[in-house]
Order: structure tokens, then sequence, then C-alpha cells
């Protein structure tokens, strides 16, 4: 590594606060899963409190201490999609949610995966986060600790359950609309990069006849 880049990494661009509070979020990632598969609920949703007061104070850290980077604004939503993936992977195995609620958010992402190497190649390596897509994860992320308690506090179960399921279910219809919001906004980059490719060789067949 070279001297100006150490020097990069140790100012801020990677060892920084909030980036530290999201490494933690992600390390606390296999607890969490852990506890899940061992049916620990209510250390498991003590686990998510932390994850969440982690990923609040690492945006605003980022923004009150003028420590935003490329990186820090990766790690925020991998960090979300692994807490997903483990609730899902952790309740689908213990039977507590059915396998096909777990295929439909799995399926959303493996579509979003093979379109990220068109997307790469029109240089971008992100679209814009999308508010669809912010509350697709906002209310799957709530759903869960909802269907956790429900499973603690079984004679709330009546409240609790069904209002996890609305959650689950909108938060599943909502991921797949951002989906299909970000597929058509790569589609449109395609055609703007296409015709500004075909203007280019209009300009240049027009320079050679002059």
């Amino acid at each position: 590594m070279s001297q100006a880049r150490k020097q990069g990494f140790l100012n801020g661009e990677v060892l920084n606060i909030p980036n530290l509070l999201s490494f933690l979020r992600i390390a606390l990632v296999p607890v969490f899963l852990w506890l899940l598969l061992n049916e620990m609920f209510l250390s498991a949703i003590f686990v998510l409190m932390v994850a969440g007061i982690t990923d609040f104070l690492d945006g605003y850290l980022a923004r009150k201490l003028n420590q935003m980077t490329k990186l820090g604004k990766v790690l925020d939503p991998v960090a979300d999609r692994l807490y997903i993936f483990a609730t899902l992977l952790a309740l689908s195995i213990t039977g507590h949610i059915p396998w096909w609620l777990a295929a439909l958010v799995i399926a959303r992402d493996l579509l979003m995966l093979i379109s990220l190497p068109a997307l790469v190649s029109l240089g971008y390596s992100t679209l814009p986060v999308h508010y669809l897509g912010k509350a697709s994860t906002f209310a799957l992320l709530y759903s869960f600790p909802l269907l956790l308690m429900g499973k603690i506090f079984v004679e709330a179960q009546f409240i609790l359950l069904p209002l996890a399921w609305a959650f689950a279910l909108w938060g599943v219809a909502l991921y797949w609309w951002s989906g299909f919001v970000y597929l058509w906004h790569l589609i449109l980059l395609w055609r703007q990069e296409r015709g500004n490719s075909s203007n280019l060789l209009d300009n240049k067949g027009g320079g050679l006849n002059g």
C-alpha cells in the first residue's frame, strides 16, 4: 500500500466512527443468526435493537462529522440486507415463516445482481437509492421484531402477528416494486447511452461528409 493510500485509509476513508459502527453492525449478524436458530428470540430482539441504534448513529455521525464516504454508503444497505437474509433464513429453517417468503426476497436480489454487469458497463457502480427501496427495507425490518415478539408474548399474538405479516407482505411487495423501478432506470440509462453513441456517430459522419 502506497503512503498516500495508507494516509487516506487512516485519515477516515475507511477508519472513521460511522464506518466502524457499520462494521460492528455487520459483525453482529452471525450472533443474531445463531440466536434465531436457537429460538432465543428475546436476545435476538436485543441484538436487533443494538443494530438499529448503530444504524441511526452511523448516519447521524457521518453527516455531523462530515465523514460520509463511498464505503459507508455501501456498508449501510449491505448490513440491512444481511439482517433481512439472516432473519428469513433462520425463521424458514425453524418453520416460523414459509419458505416462499424467503424465496421472494432472495429472488428479487438475485435479479438485481444479474443486472449489475449491465449497470457497470454503463459506467455506474450503483443507482441512486429510491424511496421505495427505503420503504420496503423499513417495512421488512419492522416486521421481524413484531413477529419475534409474537412468539415471546403469546397473549398478544392476536395483535402482533397480523401487524407483523402486514409489514412483511407490504415490504415484499414494495421490495419488488423498487426492483422494477431500478430496472426501468437501467433501461433508460441504456437508451440514453445508445442515443449518445448514435449522435456521436452521426456527428462524425457529418464531419467526414463535410
